[in-house]
């Protein structure tokens, strides 16, 4: 498994579960450069795996989630890529924070200047849920891997 955040405690408290298979993540403090910087990092994993065709769309989804997550959370914010070896043709995107409640879906109206997040997420991948951790919890999404 390939990390670049080596074992960094505050990952493992937000409910991080361990997959077999190509894995990259960070943690970012909860500032407003983070969004910007995750987006970077994603592209560029992305691009390194060879997986251009989704780097713009997964760079998108994990703006939003860190961005809502900046919104309501105070500690670090995780963001995980992994290509499990056993799923076949799937990425599988993580965005964790420290706040335990869940985001909640809401129909946004033509003049909201937020609240099409979660809303993204679900019309664009393939499946997307959260899960609650030891302190936080994880939202993510699973994008179909072109063959």
């Amino acid at each position: 498994m390939n990390s670049d955040m080596g074992g960094d405690p505050a990952w493992e408290v937000i409910g991080v579960i361990d997959t077999e298979g190509d894995c990259a993540e960070w943690a970012f403090p909860a500032e407003p450069g983070a969004v910007r910087t995750a987006r970077q990092a994603v592209r560029s994993r992305l691009r390194d795996w060879g997986l251009d065709s989704l780097a713009d769309l997964a760079a998108l989804l994990v703006s939003e989630l860190v961005t809502n997550a900046l919104r309501h959370a105070t500690g670090p914010i995780g963001v995980r890529l992994v290509r499990p070896s056993g799923l076949g043709a799937v990425l599988l995107v993580e965005v964790s924070d420290p706040l335990p409640d869940p985001p909640r879906e809401r129909a946004a109206r033509p003049d909201d200047e937020s609240g099409r997040g979660l809303y993204l997420v679900a019309s664009a991948s393939r499946r997307w849920g959260t899960r609650p951790g030891v302190s936080g919890k994880t939202v993510w999404f699973e994008l179909a891997v072109p063959e």
